[in-house]
Protein backbone atom coordinates (compact mmCIF):
# COMPACT_ATOMS: atom_id res chain seq x y z
CA UNK A 1 0.00 0.00 0.00
CA UNK A 2 1.31 3.33 -1.33
CA UNK A 3 1.50 5.83 2.07
CA UNK A 4 -0.90 8.48 2.51
CA UNK A 5 0.28 11.96 0.24
CA UNK A 6 0.72 14.54 2.67
CA UNK A 7 -0.77 18.24 2.80
CA UNK A 8 3.21 19.65 3.25
CA UNK A 9 6.05 18.22 2.60
CA UNK A 10 8.58 17.58 5.05
CA UNK A 11 12.24 17.27 4.79
CA UNK A 12 13.91 13.82 4.54
CA UNK A 13 17.02 13.47 7.20
CA UNK A 14 18.51 9.85 6.54
CA UNK A 15 21.84 10.73 8.90
CA UNK A 16 21.58 10.46 12.54
CA UNK A 17 24.14 13.09 12.78
CA UNK A 18 22.39 15.19 11.20
CA UNK A 19 22.95 18.83 13.22
CA UNK A 20 18.94 19.50 11.84
CA UNK A 21 17.58 17.25 14.87
CA UNK A 22 20.14 17.49 17.54
CA UNK A 23 17.32 18.79 19.64
CA UNK A 24 16.42 15.02 19.85
CA UNK A 25 19.37 13.35 20.22
CA UNK A 26 19.74 10.80 22.77
CA UNK A 27 16.56 11.73 24.60
CA UNK A 28 17.55 8.45 27.05
CA UNK A 29 20.69 9.94 28.21
CA UNK A 30 19.31 12.55 31.27
CA UNK A 31 22.63 14.66 32.18
CA UNK A 32 22.63 15.02 28.23
CA UNK A 33 19.09 16.56 28.03
CA UNK A 34 19.46 18.57 31.10
CA UNK A 35 22.55 19.85 29.71
CA UNK A 36 20.94 21.00 26.17
CA UNK A 37 17.50 21.74 27.39
CA UNK A 38 18.57 24.22 29.92
CA UNK A 39 15.83 23.93 32.05
CA UNK A 40 16.56 26.93 34.53
CA UNK A 41 17.01 28.84 31.72
CA UNK A 42 14.40 30.78 29.81
CA UNK A 43 16.60 30.36 26.68
CA UNK A 44 16.33 26.42 26.88
CA UNK A 45 13.77 24.37 25.26
CA UNK A 46 11.80 20.94 25.85
CA UNK A 47 10.71 17.93 24.13
CA UNK A 48 6.87 16.39 23.67
CA UNK A 49 6.25 13.22 22.12
CA UNK A 50 3.21 11.98 20.54
CA UNK A 51 0.36 13.38 18.59
CA UNK A 52 -1.55 13.61 21.67
CA UNK A 53 0.70 15.91 23.43
CA UNK A 54 2.19 17.45 20.13
CA UNK A 55 -1.55 18.61 18.83
CA UNK A 56 -1.40 19.96 22.72
CA UNK A 57 1.56 21.91 22.15
CA UNK A 58 0.40 23.28 18.80
CA UNK A 59 -2.27 25.16 20.62
CA UNK A 60 0.01 26.03 23.81
CA UNK A 61 2.05 29.37 24.21
CA UNK A 62 5.24 27.82 23.70
CA UNK A 63 7.03 28.75 20.18
CA UNK A 64 7.63 25.17 17.98
CA UNK A 65 11.38 24.35 17.12
CA UNK A 66 10.99 21.41 15.07
CA UNK A 67 9.00 18.34 14.73
CA UNK A 68 10.66 15.09 13.65
CA UNK A 69 8.49 12.09 12.61
CA UNK A 70 8.05 8.59 10.77
CA UNK A 71 5.54 8.56 7.91
CA UNK A 72 3.10 6.94 10.43
CA UNK A 73 3.50 10.06 12.61
CA UNK A 74 3.31 12.59 9.76
CA UNK A 75 -0.19 11.11 8.92
CA UNK A 76 -1.48 11.15 11.96
CA UNK A 77 -0.27 15.19 12.42
CA UNK A 78 -1.07 16.01 8.97
CA UNK A 79 -3.93 18.31 9.21
CA UNK A 80 -2.22 20.20 11.89
CA UNK A 81 1.44 20.10 10.94
CA UNK A 82 0.50 21.88 7.55
CA UNK A 83 -0.08 25.18 9.51
CA UNK A 84 3.43 25.32 11.51
CA UNK A 85 6.04 27.58 10.51
CA UNK A 86 8.92 25.12 12.27
CA UNK A 87 10.86 22.70 10.04
CA UNK A 88 9.43 19.16 9.96
CA UNK A 89 11.97 16.22 9.49
CA UNK A 90 10.75 12.44 8.53
CA UNK A 91 12.50 9.93 9.00
CA UNK A 92 12.26 5.81 9.37
CA UNK A 93 11.60 4.11 12.45
CA UNK A 94 15.01 2.30 12.42
CA UNK A 95 16.68 6.64 12.44
CA UNK A 96 13.94 7.69 15.02
CA UNK A 97 15.52 4.76 17.07
CA UNK A 98 19.30 5.80 16.50
CA UNK A 99 18.77 9.10 16.94
CA UNK A 100 16.39 8.88 20.00
CA UNK A 101 18.64 5.80 21.66
CA UNK A 102 16.07 3.75 22.34
CA UNK A 103 12.65 2.55 20.18
CA UNK A 104 10.90 4.86 20.23
CA UNK A 105 7.18 4.24 18.98
CA UNK A 106 4.44 7.35 19.46
CA UNK A 107 5.71 8.18 15.84
CA UNK A 108 6.41 11.75 16.38
CA UNK A 109 8.66 14.11 18.47
CA UNK A 110 8.63 18.34 18.94
CA UNK A 111 10.72 20.18 20.22
CA UNK A 112 9.78 23.63 21.81
CA UNK A 113 11.15 26.99 23.03
CA UNK A 114 10.55 27.31 27.05
CA UNK A 115 9.55 30.66 28.53
CA UNK A 116 10.33 32.71 31.45
CA UNK A 117 7.77 32.06 34.55
CA UNK A 118 5.34 34.69 35.07
CA UNK A 119 4.89 36.16 38.76
CA UNK A 120 3.27 34.35 41.05
CA UNK A 121 0.64 36.52 41.21
CA UNK A 122 -0.16 36.79 37.71
CA UNK A 123 -0.61 32.72 37.46
CA UNK A 124 -3.07 32.71 40.37
CA UNK A 125 -4.81 35.77 39.00
CA UNK A 126 -8.22 35.32 38.52
CA UNK A 127 -8.26 31.25 39.80
CA UNK A 128 -10.21 30.16 42.46
CA UNK A 129 -8.31 26.42 43.26
CA UNK A 130 -4.84 26.55 42.60
CA UNK A 131 -2.53 24.04 43.51
CA UNK A 132 0.96 24.09 44.83
CA UNK A 133 3.76 21.48 45.26
CA UNK A 134 6.87 21.38 47.39
CA UNK A 135 9.50 19.10 46.68
CA UNK A 136 7.83 16.70 44.46
CA UNK A 137 10.89 15.18 42.45
CA UNK A 138 9.37 12.53 40.36
CA UNK A 139 8.60 12.99 36.94
CA UNK A 140 5.62 10.92 36.46
CA UNK A 141 4.23 12.23 40.09
CA UNK A 142 4.44 15.89 39.02
CA UNK A 143 2.90 15.27 35.51
CA UNK A 144 -0.10 13.36 37.13
CA UNK A 145 -0.92 16.30 39.18
CA UNK A 146 -0.72 18.93 36.22
CA UNK A 147 -3.60 15.82 34.84
CA UNK A 148 -5.18 15.92 37.69
CA UNK A 149 -5.09 19.67 38.39
CA UNK A 150 -6.87 20.44 34.74
CA UNK A 151 -9.15 17.62 35.41
CA UNK A 152 -10.73 19.58 38.49
CA UNK A 153 -10.37 23.07 37.27
CA UNK A 154 -7.23 24.18 39.08
CA UNK A 155 -6.65 27.69 37.45
CA UNK A 156 -2.41 27.93 38.26
CA UNK A 157 -0.08 25.50 39.93
CA UNK A 158 2.69 27.05 42.02
CA UNK A 159 5.56 24.83 42.38
CA UNK A 160 9.14 24.99 45.01
CA UNK A 161 12.74 25.27 43.46
CA UNK A 162 13.38 21.66 44.54
CA UNK A 163 10.19 20.21 42.71
CA UNK A 164 11.19 18.53 39.51
CA UNK A 165 10.93 20.28 35.81
CA UNK A 166 7.04 20.21 34.56
CA UNK A 167 8.98 20.34 31.09
CA UNK A 168 10.60 17.39 31.47
CA UNK A 169 9.57 15.06 28.45
CA UNK A 170 8.00 12.13 30.73
CA UNK A 171 6.33 14.84 32.53
CA UNK A 172 4.85 16.24 29.72
CA UNK A 173 3.59 12.79 28.47
CA UNK A 174 2.30 11.62 31.90
CA UNK A 175 0.47 14.85 32.04
CA UNK A 176 -1.37 14.53 28.67
CA UNK A 177 -0.10 17.99 27.14
CA UNK A 178 -1.73 19.72 30.19
CA UNK A 179 1.30 20.84 31.84
CA UNK A 180 1.17 23.07 28.33
CA UNK A 181 -2.10 24.36 29.26
CA UNK A 182 -1.85 25.39 32.87
CA UNK A 183 -0.04 28.42 33.54
CA UNK A 184 2.66 27.53 36.80
CA UNK A 185 5.49 29.53 37.96
CA UNK A 186 8.35 28.05 40.29
CA UNK A 187 9.07 30.50 43.29
CA UNK A 188 12.20 30.15 45.52
CA UNK A 189 11.19 29.23 48.95
CA UNK A 190 7.77 27.51 49.81
CA UNK A 191 7.06 29.61 52.63
CA UNK A 192 7.26 32.51 51.36
CA UNK A 193 5.05 31.82 48.39
CA UNK A 194 2.29 30.83 50.92
CA UNK A 195 2.89 34.00 52.64
CA UNK A 196 2.20 35.44 49.24
CA UNK A 197 -0.69 33.61 48.34
CA UNK A 198 -2.36 34.32 52.15
CA UNK A 199 -1.63 38.08 51.11
CA UNK A 200 -3.89 37.95 47.89
CA UNK A 201 -6.61 36.32 49.58
CA UNK A 202 -5.74 32.39 49.71
CA UNK A 203 -6.80 30.05 51.94
CA UNK A 204 -3.88 27.55 51.90
CA UNK A 205 -4.51 23.84 52.96
CA UNK A 206 -1.94 21.74 53.69
CA UNK A 207 -2.55 17.71 52.55
CA UNK A 208 -0.98 15.58 55.11
CA UNK A 209 -1.25 12.01 56.57
CA UNK A 210 -1.24 13.29 59.76
CA UNK A 211 -3.87 11.90 62.21
CA UNK A 212 -4.46 15.09 63.49
CA UNK A 213 -5.25 17.25 60.22
CA UNK A 214 -9.07 17.47 59.50
CA UNK A 215 -10.62 15.38 57.21
CA UNK A 216 -10.56 16.90 53.98
CA UNK A 217 -14.64 16.06 53.72
CA UNK A 218 -15.50 18.91 56.77
CA UNK A 219 -13.65 21.53 54.45
CA UNK A 220 -15.91 23.85 53.17
CA UNK A 221 -15.67 24.75 49.35
CA UNK A 222 -15.05 28.32 48.73
CA UNK A 223 -13.66 30.94 46.51
CA UNK A 224 -9.56 31.35 46.13
CA UNK A 225 -8.02 27.81 48.39
CA UNK A 226 -4.85 26.76 47.59
CA UNK A 227 -3.90 22.86 48.00
CA UNK A 228 -0.70 22.52 48.85
CA UNK A 229 1.11 19.16 48.69
CA UNK A 230 4.27 17.44 49.16
CA UNK A 231 6.19 14.35 48.05
CA UNK A 232 6.11 10.85 49.11
CA UNK A 233 7.59 9.73 51.92
CA UNK A 234 8.83 13.03 53.44
CA UNK A 235 5.51 14.87 53.11
CA UNK A 236 5.74 18.96 53.33
CA UNK A 237 8.32 20.22 55.07
CA UNK A 238 7.42 21.52 58.69
CA UNK A 239 8.06 25.28 57.92
CA UNK A 240 5.53 24.72 55.04
CA UNK A 241 2.60 22.71 57.51
CA UNK A 242 2.99 25.82 59.96
CA UNK A 243 3.08 28.30 57.45
CA UNK A 244 -0.45 27.02 55.84
CA UNK A 245 -3.93 27.71 57.25
CA UNK A 246 -5.41 24.41 58.12
CA UNK A 247 -4.16 20.82 57.36
CA UNK A 248 -6.05 18.50 55.96
CA UNK A 249 -5.85 14.07 55.64
CA UNK A 250 -7.83 11.32 53.85
CA UNK A 251 -9.65 9.41 55.87
CA UNK A 252 -8.01 5.96 55.13
CA UNK A 253 -9.25 2.36 56.63
CA UNK A 254 -6.86 -0.75 57.13
CA UNK A 255 -3.06 -0.49 57.67
CA UNK A 256 -2.80 1.94 54.44
CA UNK A 257 -1.81 5.47 55.80
CA UNK A 258 -0.95 7.58 53.05
CA UNK A 259 -1.71 7.45 48.83
CA UNK A 260 0.87 8.52 46.01
CA UNK A 261 0.93 11.70 46.10
CA UNK A 262 -1.43 12.54 42.67
CA UNK A 263 -3.60 9.99 43.68
CA UNK A 264 -4.11 11.56 47.03
CA UNK A 265 -4.38 15.43 45.31
CA UNK A 266 -6.82 14.00 43.12
CA UNK A 267 -8.92 13.07 45.76
CA UNK A 268 -8.66 16.68 47.95
CA UNK A 269 -8.81 18.33 44.07
CA UNK A 270 -12.36 16.12 43.46
CA UNK A 271 -13.67 17.64 46.91
CA UNK A 272 -12.31 21.46 46.81
CA UNK A 273 -14.00 21.79 42.99
CA UNK A 274 -16.00 24.27 41.82
CA UNK A 275 -19.61 23.07 40.18
CA UNK A 276 -19.26 24.26 36.41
Amino acid sequence: MLPRKLKFQPQAVDDPDDPRVADFFRLNDPELRRAVERPDSAQGFFVAEGALVIRQLLRSRYPVRAVLATQQGLAALDDDLARIDAPVYRVSQALMTTVTGFHFHRGALASAERRPHPDLATVVDGADLVLMAEGVTDNENLGSLFRNAAAFGVGGVVLDATSADPLYRRSVRVSMGQVLRLPFTRVDDAVEAIGRLQALGFEVLALTPSKTADDVRAIARRPRQVLLVGAEGPGLSGAALRAADRRLRIAMSGDVDSLNVATAAAVALHHLARPR
